[in-house]
């Protein structure tokens, strides 16, 4: 599979096949390659034979629901997914964010304004992942800011704040 395709492919998991349509057509236009689950279990294996770059994920699926296709997925994944359901409930859409899921829109929804989410978490996402973590070495000892840890010789070393702060 062509390298480039692989990294812009989104994963659909949609049992209501107009909205499965819909959503791949404009994304489609925007260049992205989509592929397409109706069900749970086919989506985790999509998920794992393509290696998508985005989850588009409805909850309510035949065989396995969306709420264990994002537990399932966060075990071998940190794919970024936006649940897409009818569900509208606060307890639903705060259930989605804390299994793991980026973002949570409401059906009916706008294909555009989905459009533009995809590509904003996307672009968070490249962001995070070309920031060269921060790491301050001096003979054996190790600072980290962003993880809050030091270590001298591979050992960790257990600072109270006001030491850390004098440190860095």
């Amino acid at each position: 599979m062509d390298q480039r395709l692989a990294t812009e492919t989104i994963l659909i998991v949609e049992d209501e096949p107009k909205t499965a349509s819909l959503v791949a057509l404009y994304l489609e236009r925007e260049g992205f390659k989509t592929v397409h689950a109706a069900d749970g279990q086919r989506a985790l294996g999509l998920a794992r034979q393509y290696t998508p770059c985005f989850v588009i994920l409805d909850l309510m699926l035949p065989q396995l629901d969306g709420w264990e296709v994002c537990r399932e997925l966060r075990r071998f994944s940190d794919v970024p997914i936006l649940i897409l359901s009818a569900r509208e409930d606060e307890f639903d859409r705060v259930m989605g964010l804390s299994l793991g899921a980026d973002d949570y829109v409401v059906k009916p929804f706008s294909p555009r304004e989905l459009v533009a989410r995809v590509k904003a978490i996307r672009r968070r996402v490249r962001l995070q992942l070309t920031r060269a973590p921060t790491v301050y070495t001096h003979g054996e000892l190790v600072l980290e800011p962003e993880k809050r840890k030091v270590t001298r010789g591979g050992k960790a070393i257990n600072l109270t704040p006001s030491e850390y702060v004098l440190l860095q």
